[in-house]
């Protein structure tokens, strides 16, 4: 774990050490993200009569989607999957719709974590 958000820091050089303008413009574009921040958010309590074109329409307004996945097994309905192209992105969009009521139904927004999802039984 925490190791390694340790090493961004130094080479960000996050320490008071000032490289002029770009080091300056760098740090407001890219500010540290957690490691479970992902590009694909995984999205659950979906109304089951969604489409594809109401995720994108929803989830495009915080950036563009490279895809977009819906459950349409038993098991899966409800579900979905979204991938942004800039993670920056993914991350407004999870900060924004996770709890947005969508069709009566509350949305659930996290980011995908392959080591988790798998061991549902």
């Amino acid at each position: 774990g925490g190791a390694k958000g340790r090493v961004v820091v130094v080479i960000m050089g996050i320490g008071g050490v000032d490289r002029g303008p770009l080091a300056h413009f760098m740090s407001i574009q890219l500010p540290k993200l957690p490691p479970e921040v992902n590009r694909i958010l995984y999205v659950r309590n979906l109304p089951f009569k969604i489409t594809s074109a109401d995720i994108y329409d929803l989830f495009g307004k915080y950036g563009a989607i490279r895809q977009v996945r819906l459950g349409n097994a038993d098991d899966t309905r409800g579900t979905g999957f979204v991938v942004y192209d800039d993670i920056y992105d993914a991350k407004a969009a999870c900060e924004a719709l996770s709890g947005f009521n969508l069709l009566g139904r509350y949305l659930i927004v996290v980011y995908y974590q392959p080591t988790r999802i798998h061991k549902r039984t």
